[in-house]
């Protein structure tokens, strides 16, 4: 799975998932491809980056979206006791 590309330790950018071997964060990729950097930017930009690091951080986005837990509130306020 390409999610072995991604490294956590806390001695490396506090602790935030990055590119193993670099202190590329996997949010700085994803935030990029949000706002519309195409991979081949991506690659110019980062050197040290292949396309597998990107693919790598996108899936570890999802896995980490994936495992969310999602609290529904109910759309009516709860009365009070006086």
């Amino acid at each position: 799975m390409t999610i072995k590309r991604i490294d956590i330790d806390p001695t490396i950018m506090m602790g935030r998932p990055v590119i193993r071997g670099t202190r590329i964060t996997v949010e700085l990729i994803l935030r990029k491809l949000a706002e519309g950097t195409s991979e081949g930017h991506l690659l110019e930009d980062y050197p040290h980056l292949t396309a597998e690091d990107v693919r790598a951080a996108v899936a570890y986005g999802a896995a980490s979206v994936a495992h969310e837990e999602v609290v529904l509130l109910p759309n009516e306020p709860l009365s009070s006791k006086s």
